[in-house]
């Protein structure tokens, strides 16, 4: 009898996972447009990982409340939640463009050289995905690690005085030093980054707290 209910328990146990677990299906691009291929997809609970075809197509396990987590090299990496309602997610990956970064996405077949090259020339303004948040502090918050935003102020971590919360990050925007940046519309920002340690340098003891350069179009 005792051995009948644990076999019980551990079919439950078992039935209960597998309605847990479900396939999402998804698709990376890059510049809106081009697929973006052999990239590591993983689910952070259900411990699966996959990578994406050449069509830039890829389906994985997920658990409920679970987070797809795409990490590749060259590109801005992005962890997509998936709800109780979540069946499929498409992403638009952020290249990072640098000449060393370019040999590296054809070198690892991320995306066709002919295709690359085009997209650099011509669709600067498509590298972003800006347009989907309603402010700006929440296009910081969600694209750019190890930054929180504190009564408007950004604190970046790893300043000299970022464990306190007290001294905001130096905003350039544009070229110019800003004080306030609640009036620029995601939809605007060409680019947006952040300096600190030797990069910041450049803006001397200013840029000691980090520095957010923001570009817009």
């Amino acid at each position: 009898m005792k051995k009948a209910l644990i076999i019980a328990l551990i079919a439950s146990m078992a039935m209960t996972t597998m309605a847990q677990n479900r396939v999402i299906h998804g698709k990376l691009t890059a510049y809106n447009e081009f697929p973006v291929m052999n990239v590591e997809i993983s689910s952070k609970k259900a411990k699966a990982t996959t990578v994406s075809d050449t069509l830039g197509n890829f389906s994985i396990v997920c658990m409920e409340k679970d987070v797809v987590m795409i990490k590749p090299k060259v590109f801005r990496p992005i962890n997509q939640k998936v709800s109780a309602n979540t069946d499929s997610v498409n992403v638009n990956l952020v290249f990072i463009d640098t000449k060393k970064n370019r040999e590296a996405a054809i070198e690892s077949g991320f995306m066709r050289e002919v295709d690359l090259n085009y997209a650099v020339a011509h669709l600067e303004a498509e590298n972003n995905d800006y347009c989907k948040y309603t402010d700006i502090f929440r296009l910081i918050e969600a694209e750019l690690g190890g930054v929180t935003v504190n009564n408007g102020q950004i604190i970046v971590r790893g300043g000299k005085n970022s464990f306190s919360g007290t001294s905001p990050a130096l905003i350039i925007v544009d070229g110019q030093p800003s004080m306030d940046i609640g009036w620029i519309r995601p939809c605007i920002v060409k680019s947006i980054r952040v300096l600190k340690g030797v990069d910041a340098a450049i803006y001397g003891s200013r840029g000691g707290d980090g520095v957010l350069v923001i570009s817009t179009k």
